[in-house]
């Protein structure tokens, strides 16, 4: 019956265009991606900050750039972005977590963090993609400075108009 389900919706596929292999891809469930050593990789992004994060079982430490969460990121908001992901999928001190971080401030390395955990989360647990997904947090938010334009003082602001 199962086998039947599958050809009809493949059948339905093929008639919009779409092949029946990308269907019975989509009915098959994602497999956790790990690395030799237990851990999950992935790599956030937000504004400037590139962020490189693995994660692993444990009991909730927060490593960034070999500092804990709370001496790298003192502001109480930045530390409260990044234990989002965990409180949305409902894994609170279950995975360590281990991050470098480049380029942009502080507020932007925080939520290259966020994301890198988000992303690093759903590889590890498939499971938690629905939830992380659903917040959000898989997304790479795209908003960056906009470059300086020649002639004014800022991206958009003129120079100061004097009439004499």
């Amino acid at each position: 019956m199962a086998e039947e389900i599958k050809s009809l919706e493949g059948l339905e596929a093929v008639a919009e265009g779409v092949t029946a292999e990308a269907v019975v891809e989509t009915l098959e469930p994602r497999e956790p991606v790990r690395d030799e050593l237990g851990r999950a990789y992935a790599t956030g992004k937000r504004k400037d900050a590139v962020a490189r994060v693995w994660i692993k079982p444990g009991s909730g430490k927060v490593e960034v750039n070999g500092k804990e969460m709370n001496a790298y990121f003192a502001r109480p908001v930045l530390q409260m972005i990044l234990r989002q992901p965990f409180s949305v999928a409902g894994v609170e001190d279950q995975f360590d977590v281990k991050a470098t971080v480049k380029g942009g401030g502080l507020s932007g390395q925080a939520g290259a963090v966020k994301h890198g955990i988000s992303k690093a989360l759903q590889l590890y647990e498939p499971s938690l993609r629905g939830a992380l997904k659903a917040a959000g947090f898989l997304t790479r938010d795209s908003r960056v400075v906009e470059r300086k334009k020649y002639g004014k003082r800022k991206a958009r602001r003129s120079f100061q108009f004097s009439k004499r």
